[in-house]
């Protein structure tokens, strides 16, 4: 365990209280006293029991919201070729190894890119953040630049503009755009949506293949001044506008 945890670091483990106490929602005493009425839940099953102790990945709630005592760290990744979008071990090299040194805190990235897609990922343990990017009606977009194997026609472009229906599902983009000065193999595509994979569906749907895939924002946040395969934390003013979205 770092400095920075909570728990000691001969049990793993910390008092309910202590836990809710770090989260910045109340005191230790008022904590006690929100534990004994019930308003706390630990993986799904409400605890009133004065000194309670819990793990860090434990699944705790205050009137049904997760909480986490760690402080709350954000972190973007300008993500290189070869790293798999995942947290689980045993899947090779993946955007976790990438920003290991970045925080003590137990970050998790924002949506997926596919082992040879490029571009920015955001990481937190803000769960708020994660509601708003995954569970929002309205989402935060991506722009992607997107290489494809052949020539996008006029009429396809508007028919992913205009939205279409895929095996049964309405899929709908932002914004979609040829690359001024480029070729019409390369695309801009807005959407709200975590995942790159409905990216293939979309171009595949036409008959066309993605070559190379790059997120180049999230909602405010841009690649400027963040080399490929680097992180960096966000500012006060991106963390804002994040949450003003």
């Amino acid at each position: 365990m770092t400095s920075n945890s909570p728990f000691k670091h001969n049990s793993g483990l910390i008092r309910l209280n202590k836990f809710i106490s770090n989260s910045g929602i109340c005191s230790r005493r008022e904590a006690d006293m929100y534990i004994k009425i019930g308003n706390v839940t630990v993986n799904g099953k409400v605890v009133t029991e004065m000194g309670y102790k819990v793990k860090l990945d434990d699944d705790v709630r205050f009137d049904g919201s997760r909480i986490n005592p760690e402080a709350k760290a954000y972190v973007l990744l300008n993500k290189p070729k070869g790293f798999a979008t995942t947290t689980s071990e045993g899947k090779g090299r993946t955007v976790m190894d990438l920003v290991a040194k970045a925080t003590p805190s137990k970050i998790r990235p924002i949506g997926r890119l596919g082992r040879n897609s490029l571009g920015l990922i955001l990481f937190t343990n803000d769960e708020k953040l994660h509601a708003k990017f995954t569970q929002s009606k309205t989402g935060v977009a991506r722009l992607f630049h997107i290489t494809l194997d052949k020539a996008l026609t006029t009429e396809h472009l508007n028919a992913i503009q205009k939205g279409f229906r895929h095996d049964g599902k309405w899929i709908q983009v932002e914004d979609i755009s040829f690359v001024e000065g480029a070729k019409r193999t390369e695309i801009g595509l807005r959407i709200k949506n975590t995942g790159s994979t409905i990216l293939r569906t979309i171009f595949s749907h036409f008959k066309y293949t993605i070559e190379n895939l790059d997120c180049v924002s999230i909602g405010p946040l841009t690649k400027k001044d963040l080399p490929r395969g680097h992180w960096k934390h966000l500012s006060n003013a991106e963390i804002s506008q994040l949450m003003m979205l």
